[in-house]
């Protein structure tokens, strides 16, 4: 696994979210991660996205309990790590992990296709946030 590196996206994820309430408080909760700590994040959420492949790979849908389960705690590190992860923000995410290709790249590492079955279960997860989910 390479190392982390905060700040190679750094000026792009201001530009498009610095006037935001999510940026304003990921950047107060992530002002003392040493690098240690932000390897160990980036390390979190790699786990997570292994999770989403072999949930696929023994041919769970993403409706399943099981991938939902998944999207749970993707959404609650996301906020336990940066900022409040709203059913709205997740929603944004789970559309971003297929539209941009460094972070389809980066999740399909994990098992190719990967970064569709997430988003197809962030879709699903936030479509049930309406029923109480």
């Amino acid at each position: 696994m390479s190392e982390f590196n905060k700040n190679q996206y750094e000026s792009e994820t201001k530009q498009r979210w610095g006037n935001t309430e999510a940026y304003r408080e990921s950047q107060i909760n992530t002002a003392g991660y040493s690098k240690e700590r932000w390897n160990n994040v980036a390390a979190g959420m790699n786990d997570i996205f292994s999770e989403f492949a072999s949930c696929m790979n023994d041919g769970e849908s993403a409706d399943s309990n099981i991938a939902q389960g998944i999207v749970k705690r993707l959404q609650d590190y996301i906020t336990a790590n940066f900022y409040n992860c709203t059913d709205e923000i997740l929603a944004g995410l789970g559309q971003m992990y297929v539209a941009d290709d460094r972070f389809r790249s980066n999740i399909d590492k994990s098992g190719e296709g990967t970064a569709e079955f997430v988003s197809a279960a962030i879709r699903v997860y936030v479509g049930a946030s309406d029923e109480g989910k």
